[in-house]
């Protein structure tokens, strides 16, 4: 199977998941990163994260959990749709006031917030292997950042029926060293 029908067969299944969620459930899944998960977070990194769309695993619980834990939190930036993606600061996970909408039609970070370099990273997936294998939208975003940072830690968040018996990949794909799902902690992978 292509990657193009993974995303497919993918995308249906985490679409149907998540429309099955009551919403009163949706607000207390990834609430709390489990504790395995706390050992690969160093106390005093900057944790990056993404900010959702309705069907990816949510992350705006755990920018939460870590900044109360004092750790920065940084969320991607474009200057425009052809930019590199950089990581900028968001201090306000809480009422996201210092958000605007980018080029994509997602909220960033203002132009002026400062750049920051995660150390740990978690990142959006469409499927994932229980090897660490992950495939993503598509656009290579995350494995160009991933490439230029390789001492950064990258974690995936999924649902529970993105795992994958085994994906595609590529020279470029970067691994995930941990994946959290609503029941599970997959990793770390060597």
């Amino acid at each position: 199977m292509t990657k193009d029908e993974l995303r497919k067969q993918l995308r249906a299944a985490r679409r149907d998941q998540v429309a099955a969620l009551p919403a009163s459930m949706r607000s207390l899944v990834f609430h709390r990163p489990p504790a395995p998960l706390l050992d690969l977070v160093p106390e005093g990194t900057v944790v990056g994260l993404y900010r959702a769309n309705p069907f990816e695993a949510p992350a705006a619980s755990y920018a939460k959990f870590f900044l109360d834990r004092g750790h920065e939190i940084a969320v991607p930036r474009f200057a425009s749709r052809n930019a590199a993606m950089e990581f900028a600061r968001f201090s306000d996970p809480y009422d996201e006031e210092d958000l605007e909408v980018g080029p994509f039609g997602l909220l960033q970070p203002f132009a002026d917030a400062p750049v920051l370099t995660p150390d740990v990273l978690f990142v959006p997936l469409i499927g994932f292997s229980s090897s660490g294998k992950r495939l993503g939208q598509g656009g290579g975003h995350y494995d160009r950042w991933l490439a230029d940072h390789p001492k950064a830690t990258p974690i995936g968040l999924a649902w529970d029926c993105q795992l994958a018996e085994d994906l595609p990949t590529e020279d470029h794909d970067q691994p995930l060293s941990a994946v959290v799902t609503t029941t599970r902690f997959y990793g770390p992978f060597a």
